[in-house]
């Protein structure tokens, strides 16, 4: 009796030491949670990251959190991030807006949540993906239908917030866009602080060191409506061409009223949704691409998803209002 005895408790010891090596026991789904870590939520540009979000949630049956700052503050985004830490998500999404959000990342990562970027990337952290527009083809596209619009010809600005990566890129393809017209000048890049008031001073300048100018591009939400201000109030409407970004209704409206001739849309709501879906799969799914996907360096997601832009104009603005 008392062999059969140590007999079970060696078996016992020896199935507890297994099992957590075969079998990780996971979160029902309704009680797995996913945060978006962001700034600047006070501009409309992000209700479509919020809803993005929302949907994730609903489609998916899991909780989401968005949250972060309503300005551009990194130190409180920081702390919005360290604080989603705290709860142990099954994942966190965030906007990488510069570099000084690699730490932060990485100790997320280090913690064992995995961390998808979204419309900004940080390649210099251990995020597993990236999910948003193809940036360069976006800027590309915005300098192809900027150049359209001014007949191929003239001086032309750029507005952007300098430094941000995903915004670079975007300047990197107007360039190289506007590059093939040999009649087309850039002759300043403007900075809008991703702030309407200040983009729209920075047009005034524009306008008043350029009156000559034929046509602004924009690779940021708030350089449109700031460029439509000031080209309205110079009187210049139609006469500039303004290319802007994004789909706010500040912009569709000043596209209806032909100040703003189009904007470069991203499917902005994808981000977060096909985000939310690569670290839902990944908490509750094994894909086994190699016998050991850990040991062989395979994060089992995919790198990079471009969600796309969409030319918005007279012809189709109408579809994009929001109520």
């Amino acid at each position: 009796m008392k062999k059969m005895m140590l007999f079970i408790m060696i078996l016992v010891g020896i199935f507890s030491f297994m099992i957590p090596a075969f079998a990780e026991e996971k979160l029902p789904i309704s009680e797995q949670l996913y945060i978006e870590v962001s700034a600047l939520g006070s501009l409309d540009y992000f209700y479509d990251h919020k809803l993005g979000m929302e949907l994730a949630g609903k489609y998916l049956g899991v909780k989401t959190e968005y949250v972060g700052p309503a300005d551009f503050d990194m130190a409180a985004m920081i702390t919005a991030f360290e604080q989603s830490i705290a709860k142990k998500p099954q994942g966190i999404l965030v906007v990488g807006f510069e570099p000084s959000l690699d730490a932060i990342v990485d100790k997320a990562i280090d913690a064992g949540i995995p961390v998808v970027t979204l419309d900004a990337d940080l390649p210099g952290s251990k995020r597993i993906a990236f999910v948003g527009t193809g940036n360069y083809q976006a800027g590309f596209e915005g300098g192809k239908k900027l150049a359209s619009l001014v007949g191929e010809k003239g001086k032309v600005a750029i507005m952007t917030r300098p430094g941000q990566s995903n915004l670079e890129e975007r300047i990197v393809g107007y360039k190289d866009a506007l590059a093939q017209y040999p009649d087309i000048e850039i002759v300043q890049i403007a900075d809008t602080q991703s702030d309407p008031t200040v983009a729209a001073q920075a047009a005034a300048a524009l306008l008043q060191k350029y009156p000559d100018l034929a046509g602004i591009g924009c690779v940021e939400a708030a350089g449109g409506a700031g460029a439509a201000t000031a080209v309205n109030e110079a009187g210049k409407a139609g006469q500039v061409k303004i290319v802007s970004m994004d789909r706010g209704n500040d912009v569709l409206e000043y596209i209806k009223d032909g100040i703003i001739s189009a904007s470069v849309a991203q499917q902005t709501a994808l981000m977060p949704f096909y985000g939310t879906q690569i670290l839902f799969n990944l908490y509750n799914y094994d894909i086994p691409i190699s016998s050991d996907n850990a040991k062989a360096k395979i994060s089992g997601t995919p790198a990079v998803i471009d969600t796309g832009v969409v030319i918005v104009d007279e012809t189709n603005y109408e579809y994009f209002m929001r109520d």
